[in-house]
């Protein structure tokens, strides 16, 4: 069964989670990421149907880091998982592999699952580096096991512009990136998700979580209301 992850990224005021307590009702295997303001209503409206988690972690378990959100508070209020290395991530606050890896790691020892993202550009695309840069990702931002791990290959130039890779392509860079895997972490690589991110909605989701190596979807938008998360979900299970 396809996994199905939603970003509510910074969207979402107390209100918000009425969304969730309509997913809870709708679905039982739906997984969502609402800010960090929302997670501890978040959790009690999802009554474990719904499994919530963080967008970000800082990689100390605490500190004079101000501002920042530790695994182990994002535990402590009910998460369950927790992204790294989202490309917003990346990009705005200029973070590298090496950070992504740290933050992995603290995740796992604080017992959430992560949510690891990777993803080229659209100048990195067109000159035909996208499996160099993958690959260089995975290399610097994969911590040394395997365990609580899913990736999420999010083509950046596809993120919230409506613009999505064919399903060749796709099914292309996820064959890759599950031979990355497999040659970093052995058998337990080919057992790893890989979720694609990038403009998934109702009506592509099919087609594009059908696709070869493909476990489910990292969405963004199209995941802050129930109707259309659990339409997702609905339509990648056919």
């Amino acid at each position: 069964m396809a996994l199905i992850v939603g970003n509510w990224k910074m969207n979402g005021l107390g209100d918000s989670v009425a969304e969730i307590a309509a997913m809870a009702a709708a679905r039982s295997d739906l997984w969502v990421a609402p800010p960090f303001t929302l997670i501890d209503r978040a959790v009690i409206v999802a009554a474990g149907a719904v499994r919530i988690g963080g967008q970000d972690c800082h990689a100390k378990v605490s500190g004079a880091h101000t501002g920042c959100v530790s695994a182990a508070m994002l535990a402590d209020l009910g998460a369950s998982f927790v992204i790294v290395g989202h490309s917003e991530r990346r990009t705005d606050n200029g973070e590298t592999d090496a950070d992504v890896r740290a933050k992995a790691i603290a995740a796992r020892a604080a017992g959430l699952q992560v949510i690891l993202c990777i993803g080229e550009t659209e100048g990195q695309r067109d000159a035909g580096e996208a499996e160099a840069i993958v690959a260089a990702q995975l290399a610097g931002s994969l911590p040394d096991s395997a365990d609580g791990l899913i990736i999420a290959y999010e083509p950046v130039w596809a993120i919230g512009t409506g613009r999505t890779p064919t399903p060749g392509d796709v099914a292309a860079i996820h064959g890759f990136i599950r031979t990355r895997l497999v040659e970093r972490f052995g058998p337990a690589g080919q057992g790893l998700r890989i979720l694609y991110g990038g403009s998934v909605k109702p009506d592509n989701a099919a087609l594009l979580l059908g696709q070869p190596n493909v476990g489910g979807a990292l969405v963004g938008g199209a995941s802050l209301t129930a109707a259309s998360l659990a339409a997702i979900a609905a339509a990648a299970a056919g």
